[in-house]
């Protein structure tokens, strides 16, 4: 079974509190966007997990996939897999990427063993892998709350627009990120902006992080006024970084001096 995880990008986000548990609650809307890593699942004698392509660090007990792997071998008792992850979507690049994989791993084990399970049956066992897990079991323009596991639908349509993702080679860790934003309160109903032209979300829609992590990295800065200058209708930084995106009304070449970094450019489904 291969499945293709895809990496959302945030219109808007916004940190309103530090919460008790020691997260902090958000707000933002999350939207499915094509740039996608490749997944195999296949029934194997023992569990084996293997990965090409970008390198994925850190020991095989933390990774989201062995974790999804876990929860529904200890609910369902579901059988071995060797499971082979193909890494396209950078990490710490604010686009959900071990999220999105972390998911559809869910999503593969429930198919392959045809577990009596919906995408939403789902949601609990994605809501202990991550934040923004839940919201790659329904992959549609959705609002997120609290820690952006609660979603909630909203009527958004980017199909035809000309989507840019630019990672110029670093990552942002999410500690890194949160270490230095100071929560304020969201505008009540700032979600409603969303349904006017993406050309006027430049003076109404922001990212929380942008304040402190585009004075910690200039060069974030200078991408997202490229693209304004290349006729971005809304240009902006995704979750916590250091992805940043533009939204155009046409294609547009991307300048040879962003070469050197990961991107990626193409019309929205």
């Amino acid at each position: 079974m291969i499945l293709f995880p895809n990496a959302k990008i945030n219109l808007g986000l916004y940190v309103t509190e530090k919460r008790a548990d020691g997260f902090h609650t958000i707000s933002s809307c999350f939207y499915p966007v094509p740039w996608s890593d490749v997944l195999e699942i296949t029934p194997n004698t023992t569990f084996e997990f293997s990965t090409s392509g970008l390198e994925i660090s850190g020991k095989l007990e933390s990774n989201l996939c062995y974790r999804a792997y876990k929860l529904l071998e200890n609910s369902h008792q579901i059988g071995p897999v060797h499971i082979h992850l193909h890494k396209v979507i950078p990490m710490g690049a604010g686009l959900g990427g071990g999220s999105a994989d972390a998911a559809f791993t869910l999503i593969g084990l429930r198919d392959l063993f045809q577990l009596p399970l919906s995408n939403l049956d789902l949601i609990p066992f994605a809501q202990q892998l991550g934040s923004d897990c839940a919201f790659f079991l329904t992959n549609k323009a959705q609002m997120g709350s609290e820690k952006g596991d609660v979603l909630a639908p909203i009527e958004l349509n980017l199909s035809g627009k000309f989507l840019v993702l630019i990672y110029p080679n670093f990552g942002i860790s999410t500690q890194e990120a949160y270490a230095k934003i100071k929560p304020k309160k969201a505008l009540k109903n700032w979600g409603k902006k969303l349904s006017n032209p993406p050309i006027t979300w430049k003076e109404t829609i922001s990212n929380d992080f942008e304040n402190s992590l585009f004075l910690a990295y200039p060069l974030l800065a200078e991408i997202k006024d490229e693209l304004y200058t290349r006729g971005a209708d809304y240009a902006s930084m995704s979750g916590s970084g250091s992805t940043i995106f533009g939204l155009f009304e046409k294609e547009i070449k991307l300048p040879e001096h962003w070469n050197s970094y990961k991107t990626w450019s193409g019309f929205l489904p």
